[in-house]
């Protein structure tokens, strides 16, 4: 038997509804684009949505939008695709980066520290769990800077009964083929409650146009393609259904798994979260030899992440960042495996990804 780590779905409907927009619309911010945003708002719980070319683009487009420039100081964990901070080196914003909690793998509040400059936090949703929002929120406003969300693995999450792109200052998500939702290709969004905000990433994402002929910023082209955001609207639909059938999943590898070897289970729902399991991920320190058996055994898994971000060699190079500043991090990145999560998988494949685990460890 094979099972792969991930599986996106295009089906026909999906496939149909990007040859109508091809057909029939705007290539690029046609109508499609506007029902997906407004669809995303309403899903969200927030007053806008903007579409855009990558999760990427929404981090960079939404920090520029919030007054964050050039030398300010952004806190954020190194526990993530290395996008995530990426999303403002690339205009000189300077990250801060700061340790996670072992238990949920996402920023501990208690280890946040705000240096002189500190313009925003990006908490990210990590693996689709929410990070603690309340204490994050209030830490950042203690401090005079903005909270922008890092949801691009959280489409649909709740803390505390609010939808994950509800819970700062802004949300960012990312479209990316293997998220719990896609747009058949790359893409991202905005969300906020901000009118100005919201007015401004519009603008940034189709380079910077005040009128048809009129430019007062310095913009990027980023907008989404109209073919995709058909095949968004289509997905979100499928959202609701689709994310149950993953905590479904987690649920059955949570019994299956509990007491196997030195397996460490991830977070499990609970009154106040409500995670997605974009991944599922468990810890091991036979991590290698784990994921060496299972790829053996045609169990497809991943390693989410196996270098830092303030340990990547660019990373290194620019600030000069080592081994050892965040303990909590370099641990995890060293035990973490994340297992085959997607919505069609089969009970026999998850026996199959179980067995395979038991084996090992036998």
């Amino acid at each position: 038997m094979k099972v792969p780590q991930a599986q996106p779905i295009m089906n026909e409907k999906m496939i149909e509804a990007a040859a109508n927009a091809l057909r029939n619309e705007r290539l690029t911010l046609g109508e499609s684009v506007n029902k997906f945003e407004d669809a995303f708002a309403k899903m969200c719980g927030v007053e806008h949505a903007i579409a855009l070319s990558s999760g990427t683009a929404a981090l960079q487009l939404g920090l520029q939008a919030a007054g964050v420039r050039t030398g300010d100081k952004i806190v954020t964990p190194a526990m993530s695709f290395v996008a995530t901070s990426n999303s403002f080196v690339v205009f000189g914003g300077e990250p801060v980066f700061t340790d996670v909690d072992y238990v949920d793998f996402n920023l501990d509040p208690a280890k946040l520290k705000f240096e002189k400059g500190t313009k925003a936090v990006i908490p990210v949703h990590l693996y689709g769990h929410p990070a603690r929002m309340d204490e994050i929120n209030q830490a950042a406003a203690k401090h005079g800077a903005i909270v922008v969300e890092d949801a691009c693995q959280a489409h649909g999450a709740k803390y505390k009964g609010k939808r994950a792109g509800a819970l700062g200052l802004m949300g960012c998500f990312s479209f990316y083929p293997t998220k719990n939702m896609h747009v058949g290709g790359d893409g991202g969004m905005v969300t906020t409650n901000d009118a100005k905000i919201a007015d401004l990433v519009k603008r940034l994402r189709h380079c910077g146009r005040k009128g048809q002929y009129e430019h007062d910023l310095i913009g990027y082209t980023a907008r989404l393609n109209s073919a995709n955001a058909a095949v968004g609207i289509e997905q979100l639909k499928m959202l609701p259904q689709w994310n149950e059938k993953r905590r479904a999943v987690a649920a059955k590898y949570d019994s299956m798994l509990e007491g196997v070897g030195d397996l460490r289970l991830p977070p499990k729902p609970s009154k106040d979260f409500e995670p997605v399991y974009h991944q599922y991920a468990i810890l091991t320190k036979k991590r290698n030899e784990l994921k060496k058996h299972l790829e053996s055994k045609n169990v497809g898994v991943g390693v989410h992440y196996d270098i830092p971000i303030h340990l990547q060699p660019v990373y290194r190079d620019m600030y000069g960042f080592k081994e050892g500043m965040l303990p909590i991090t370099e641990r995890l990145c060293k035990e973490v495996l994340t297992l085959p999560m997607f919505v069609d998988i089969t009970d026999e494949q998850i026996k199959y990804v179980v067995e395979s685990f038991k084996e090992f460890y036998a």
